[in-house]
């Protein structure tokens, strides 16, 4: 069985470790005031990668907690992934050398081809394309807006340009507590041949087990949020099972 990675996330806002309902910045819950002892909690209890969302970059369109990402990069001893308003050559060159190991672009992939192109030729693996689709379709800029892109169509053309790992999100599910959508999320691992990381939705164990169980054919991961703070998965206990 291919291996299943879980995600602990932690999504900054104004310099706090914030969850927002479906993107909505008017619906925010504070978890922690520290991102950094967040991170550090995350791995102790087993977190064998760090999902870090810059939500203030997200909105302004550049990456704005640079300082704060640098610093949690350095706090841990595992791996960190980033996303969140990057858009330049500088803007990904920069977070890899605060000791970032792969940064997630989203409405670039849209917005600017050649950008994704020249990074994806320079960095390889260490780019991942984050799809957040509604309805199907590619939403941007923090999920404010809706392009006419497929998600399914994206993923095909960039695996195509060297893509190897997409992250996706089904909007309508981010936030809510209501589980995955497995079968999208398995279907754009099969159109892609590529490594696909689930995010939004995951509520409990038995949402890690129905995605768990396609790692084989390409669900690569989870990244969990809501869940891990309210307790409703215990991050250890996750880890311990799928570590097998």
């Amino acid at each position: 069985m291919s291996k299943f990675v879980i995600y602990p996330a932690i999504d900054i806002r104004d310099g706090k470790c914030v969850r927002l309902v479906q993107g909505d910045y008017n619906q925010e819950t504070i978890y922690n005031e520290d991102p950094v002892a967040a991170a550090r909690d995350w791995e102790a209890q087993g977190g064998q990668w760090i999902h870090l969302v810059d939500l203030d970059g997200a909105k302004a369109g550049h990456p704005v907690n640079d300082e704060l990402i640098g610093r949690i990069a350095k706090a841990v001893g595992v791996p960190v992934q980033v996303g969140g308003g990057l858009r330049t050559d500088e803007d990904v060159e920069r977070l890899l050398g605060l000791g970032v190991s792969r940064v997630i672009l989203g409405t670039a992939a849209i917005e600017d081809r050649a950008f994704v192109s020249r990074v994806l030729k320079k960095y390889g693996e260490k780019i991942a394309i984050g799809i957040d689709a509604r309805n199907g379709l590619v939403a941007t800029r923090g999920w404010l807006e809706t392009s006419e892109v497929k998600a399914e169509d994206l993923a095909v053309q960039l695996a195509g340009e060297g893509a190897q790992t997409f992250i996706f999100t089904d909007i309508s599910r981010d936030g809510m507590m209501g589980g995955p959508n497995v079968e999208a999320i398995l279907s754009l691992a099969q159109v892609s041949g590529q490594t696909v990381i689930a995010s939004g939705g995951v509520s409990k164990p038995e949402d890690l087990d129905r995605l768990a169980v396609h790692a084989v054919e390409g669900i690569g991961g989870a990244i969990v949020g809501k869940a891990l703070y309210t307790g409703s998965i215990e991050l250890a206990e996750a880890v311990r099972k799928f570590a097998n």
